[in-house]
C-alpha cells in the first residue's frame, strides 16, 4: 500500500494482475523501465484466458534515485517471489521478459524447470561484447552515480517508454556482473524458448540473442522483429510480439 511518503509512481508504472485460467504468464519488464512497456503483452495473454502477473520491480517506476540502491539480488528476488506467487494458484506457467526481464526470465528458468516455456525479447545474456564490455570499463573509472538514460529506444514515432531518463551505474554493474554466473547455467535451460530479436537494437547487441540460441538446450523459436528497435513491446512489431507469444504459451501448456 502506497503511504503519503512514498514517491508517486510514474504513468502507467503500477504492478498488474488478472485471474484467468488455470495457465499462468508471469510478465517481467527491462531495467530503468516499468510495466508499461509490458502493458500490452500482459494484456494479450488476459485476453486469450491466461491468469497473469506483471510485478514492478524494486527502484523502478518512481524516480530513478530509487534505483541507485538496488541491486541485482533485489530484482531477482521480486521476480522470484511473483513467479511462486503465480505458480502457487496455477498448473502451468509461461514467463515472458523485456531486455533485463529476459535476463530475469532466463534465471528463473535455471531454477525453476517445471516452467513450461519463456519468451525472451531482446533479452541480455551476454556481457562480452564490444560495445558494452567497454562502456562497463568506463563505468567503473567514473564516480558518479547516475550516467544519461538508455531507455524509450523505439523506432516508431510519438511511442515513448516511461524509463528513468538516467540510468544508475551501481545497479548497472551488479547486473552486468550477474550476467557470467547465469551464461554458465543456460545449458540447464530445458523448456522451449521464443526468442524475438530485432536486428536494430541500440541498448543490447543482437548477439545475446545469438548466444541463448546457442546455449539452452530446450527447443528454440526465433523471430526476428524488422522494424523495431529496443522496447519492441511498443513498437512496430507489438502486434506480432503479441501474437507469437500467446500462440507460443498456448502450445507449450496445452
Amino acid at each position: 500500500m502506497q503511504t503519503s511518503d512514498s514517491p508517486s509512481l510514474m504513468p502507467g508504472a503500477e504492478p498488474w494482475e488478472v485471474d484467468g485460467g488455470p495457465v499462468g504468464a508471469l510478465v517481467v519488464h527491462g531495467f530503468t523501465g516499468n510495466p508499461q512497456s509490458m502493458r500490452p503483452l500482459a494484456e494479450a495473454f488476459a485476453a486469450a484466458g491466461f491468469t497473469v502477473s506483471l510485478p514492478l520491480l524494486p527502484g523502478h517506476g518512481t524516480r530513478v534515485e530509487d534505483m541507485v540502491p538496488t541491486r541485482w539480488e533485489d530484482w531477482s528476488s521480486a521476480a522470484e517471489a511473483a513467479y511462486t506467487a503465480l505458480a502457487a494458484r496455477c498448473q502451468k506457467v509461461v514467463v515472458a521478459g523485456l531486455s533485463m526481464g529476459g535476463t530475469l526470465t532466463l534465471w528463473l528458468a535455471t531454477r525453476h524447470p517445471e516452467i513450461s516455456g519463456i519468451v525472451l525479447v531482446n533479452a541480455l545474456a551476454d556481457g562480452e561484447v564490444p560495445g558494452l564490455t567497454a562502456r562497463v570499463a568506463q563505468l567503473r573509472e567514473l564516480d558518479e552515480p547516475l550516467v544519461p538514460g538508455i531507455g524509450s529506444d523505439i523506432a516508431l514515432q510519438g511511442s515513448v517508454e516511461s524509463a528513468y531518463p538516467m540510468t544508475p551505474v551501481q545497479p548497472l554493474l551488479s547486473l552486468h556482473g550477474a550476467l557470467a554466473p547465469l551464461r554458465d547455467r543456460l545449458a540447464g535451460i530445458g523448456c522451449p524458448v521464443l526468442l524475438l530479436t530485432s536486428p536494430q537494437d541500440h541498448v543490447v547487441d543482437p548477439a545475446s540473442s545469438d548466444l541463448i540460441a546457442q546455449a539452452v538446450a530446450g527447443p528454440v523459436e526465433r523471430v526476428t522483429l524488422e522494424r523495431s528497435f529496443h522496447v519492441a513491446t511498443l513498437d512496430h512489431d507489438a502486434a506480432l510480439i503479441e501474437q507469437r507469444a500467446v500462440e507460443f504459451a498456448q502450445r507449450v501448456t496445452a
